[in-house]
């Protein structure tokens, strides 16, 4: 069998390089947390402290209430909700009664949770009452028997929930009373005489789904095990050596995300941590969070950080409070971190941002910045049990260092399947000839002899244009290094002759003004970056950016947005040849007669 190589661990300090995951679900590993720190503050929501006691009865009695619901081992329970404490209660309740928590966007169209529910045969689903009426407009067109209706008021101190109803509750309409609809208490109630509601599951058993594009591009369920959770919570906290129970985590990122539920919220309550629960969050709201709170580490896309450095007002920020800020979901360019980390610096952290790299099809990340060094660029090196390798693309061959290819993991937090896809799950999940199971990613990358990983680009966002492979991530880092440019957006726009042109996306720095001048510097500027065939035919410049639901940049609906620009232009033209022929034609005639 052939001998893996891990050059990254003589890079690990005092991270161990093998960890002892306990055969157990995702709930008992927080019930046995809460043994230890019965006292301690398992998150805050609004204003309203809960322990790990009573964040444990609340997940016990949201479980009796599903077993009297009906709600059987491996049934899907479909949770569309925000950051609150009934998310929470809910996603361990069903993994205590053996059900599967399907996790999805609440912000969702009706026809995507339409989708998500058929997908993952949802029978149970809960959701907010703003939320209601996507899912009654669907019920009919989905095998839904029940909908739990929970209200934010529910999860709130009695003062804050006075507060409330008289603003943001006076703006939800009320939930008609119809059999298939139950509110969040009486759910509750009816469970309270519940006795046999455990069913004894194994670590390696599926816990929760949540959602990708995978290496395709469509949308499929994503099946993740108790241990795929339990082990990220433990590579989490070996990798961040300085985290101590009672240390608080800034849970902005949403719990249907891997990033938000794996590390925010999951990492923490398996290791005594804090979750400060963020429902709803805006750039407005950001720097109080962080004064109120004094968070001990954050996570987040880079587009939150981008947020970070736009706030005004906050020269009195103290950031001395922070033992790790984490950047992950998308590509981090080397001049953001740039400016995060001379932020960071300003207001007292100690800290530098630390970059990671995962996939859904591995919960979340996989690969960490080290905690006491980084390299320009680099995403980092693997945790611990999880190996990597650089493929030649469309093979299991591995490629020697500095060579580019597909990036490719092994480890404990790899998927159990894509429902519904075994093809597809067999094509993104292949042995290789050391025996382990790799999850072919479709993202390239470059391994150094040291172990560390450079993320280069999603295989499938690659740009051809004339036969020349141009990726965007190196366009917009170049981009985003000019001192006019906050952010960019590098897409392939289709072109007859060149196959693809390439167009960029700019928002400028306040005090910079968009027109001809400014287009003019930067296409000046990027042709001392990047060879001829690589240069932007245009450049449009934007107030922002489109930005997905977690906050990444769109870069499909640029995309889309220019075919559409493009079929109108050729639609148009084709009327005014046509509306030219039938001129001539006439005035040929006018003169023959």
């Amino acid at each position: 069998m052939e001998e893996v190589k891990k050059p990254w661990f003589r890079f690990y300090g005092c991270v161990p390089e093998t960890l002892d995951y306990p055969d157990c679900t995702m709930a008992e590993a927080v019930e046995n947390v809460a043994k230890k720190y019965p006292d301690y503050i398992a998150y805050d929501f609004m204003g309203k402290k809960t322990t790990y006691a009573n964040a444990v009865k609340d997940i016990i009695a949201a479980a009796k209430a599903l077993k009297a619901l009906g709600v059987k081992e491996e049934d899907r329970v479909t949770i569309c909700m925000p950051n609150t404490p009934q998310t929470v209660s809910m996603f361990y309740a069903a993994n205590m009664v053996g059900a599967i928590a399907n996790m999805i966007h609440p912000l969702s169209s009706e026809n995507e949770i339409a989708f998500y529910l058929n997908d993952s045969d949802s029978k149970v689903a809960i959701t907010l009452d703003q939320f209601y009426p996507k899912f009654e407009a669907i019920k009919a067109k989905t095998g839904l028997k029940k909908l739990i209706i929970a209200s934010v008021a529910d999860a709130l101190s009695p003062v804050m929930k006075i507060g409330y109803k008289l603003t943001e509750g006076k703006k939800i309409a009320k939930v008609p009373d119809v059999d298939w609809v139950i509110s969040w208490k009486q759910f509750i109630k009816n469970g309270e005489g519940v006795a046999d509601y455990r069913v004894p599951r194994r670590a390696t058993q599926g816990a929760a789904i949540l959602y990708s594009g995978g290496t395709t591009g469509t949308t499929k369920g994503i099946l993740l095990s108790n241990l795929n959770f339990n082990a990220l919570g433990m590579q989490i906290i070996a990798t961040n050596p300085m985290f101590k129970p009672g240390d608080k985590m800034l849970a902005i990122m949403p719990m249907f995300h891997g990033f938000g539920l794996g590390v925010s919220i999951h990492s923490m309550l398996v290791n005594g941590g804090r979750c400060i629960l963020v429902p709803r969050f805006t750039p407005k709201t950001y720097a109080e969070l962080l004064k109120k709170h004094k968070p001990n580490f954050i996570a987040g896309v880079p587009t939150l950080y981008e947020a970070l450095l736009r706030l005004d007002n906050i020269d009195d920020l103290d950031l001395s409070c922070l033992k790790g800020m984490f950047s992950g979901g998308d590509s981090l360019s080397v001049e953001l971190k740039k400016r995060i980390d001379k932020f960071l610096k300003e207001h007292n952290a100690t800290i530098e941002v630390r970059e990671g790299y995962g996939t859904t099809e591995c919960v979340t990340a996989s690969c960490l910045t080290p905690y006491n060094m980084s390299r320009e660029g680099s995403i980092g090196i693997p945790f611990p049990d999880t190996f990597y390798k650089i493929v030649k693309v469309g093979t299991t061959e591995e490629l020697p260092y500095g060579e580019e290819g597909e990036i490719c993991l092994a480890g404990p937090t790899v998927m159990l399947e894509y429902c519904n896809h075994p093809e597809e799950t067999a094509d993104t999940m292949r042995v290789h000839d050391d025996g382990r199971t790799y999850v072919h990613t479709g993202d390239l990358g470059v391994m150094d002899e040291d172990g560390f990983i450079y993320f280069r680009q999603r295989i499938k966002r690659m740009i051809v244009t004339s036969g020349y492979n141009v990726y965007p991530s190196r366009m917009e880092n170049i981009f985003d290094a000019h001192e006019a440019v906050h952010m960019s957006c590098v897409i392939g726009v289709p072109d007859p002759y060149k196959i693809q042109k390439i167009k960029a996306f700019v928002v400028l720095k306040p005090g910079f003004e968009a027109g001809e001048a400014m287009k003019k510097q930067l296409l000046e500027y990027c042709s001392k970056h990047v060879a001829k065939y690589a240069m932007p035919y245009d450049i449009e410049f934007r107030q922002d950016l489109p930005k997905t639901l977690v906050g990444k940049v769109a870069y499909r609906v640029l995309e889309q947005e220019e075919l559409h620009r493009t079929a109108a232009a050729k639609a148009k033209a084709a009327m005014q040849r046509e509306e030219f022929e039938e001129a001539v034609a006439a005035d040929t005639a006018n003169v023959t007669a």
